[in-house]
């Protein structure tokens, strides 16, 4: 496989604003421009005092009272707004480099960005194996079509 692209329907997003903390959810907030991981939940930084909490279809009651209860600011369901696929395989970064301006070959894993790609406004996180793109709803068609022709060089 040279690159592979998986929807990930319906994921749990919620928009997490704090006014101090270090963890939300059992899990290290993270800082600028990064992401961190666990108890089945990936938290983004999006901005000084603004998180979002990515999991599983179907947390978002469950999560959104946990976050309540640990003194969360407000919390948001972002669910809906935005679709998330998964871009994996050894020309991953190649396929985005056509239409991204983030040096993807210096940003490791843990790096989430909001940034253009194609001119669609998303949010791009860099894992071990690949790339997790969270694009809105309204861009998605446009996306999914765009990704199909970056990638067709390095499809067999």
């Amino acid at each position: 496989m040279m690159v592979d692209a998986v929807d990930e329907p319906f994921r749990t997003q919620l928009t997490v604003r704090l006014r101090d903390g270090r963890t939300l959810l059992g899990v290290d907030l993270p800082g600028p421009c990064t992401f961190t991981s666990g108890n089945g939940v990936d938290i983004l930084w999006m901005g000084p005092d603004e998180y979002l909490v990515l999991a599983e279809p179907g947390r978002q009651a469950e999560l959104e009272t946990a976050l309540r209860e640990e003194g969360a600011a407000a919390v948001v369901d972002v669910s809906a707004q935005r679709n998330v696929v998964r871009l994996t395989g050894e020309h991953a970064a190649d396929v985005l480099a056509h239409g991204c301006s983030i040096d993807l070959e210096s940003s490791p894993p843990g790096t989430c960005v909001q940034t253009l790609l194609a001119r669609t406004g998303m949010v791009l996180m860099a894992r071990e194996d690949g790339f997790t793109i969270l694009v809105r709803q309204s861009f998605s068609d446009y996306f999914k079509a765009w990704l199909t022709d970056a990638s067709l060089e390095y499809v067999s």
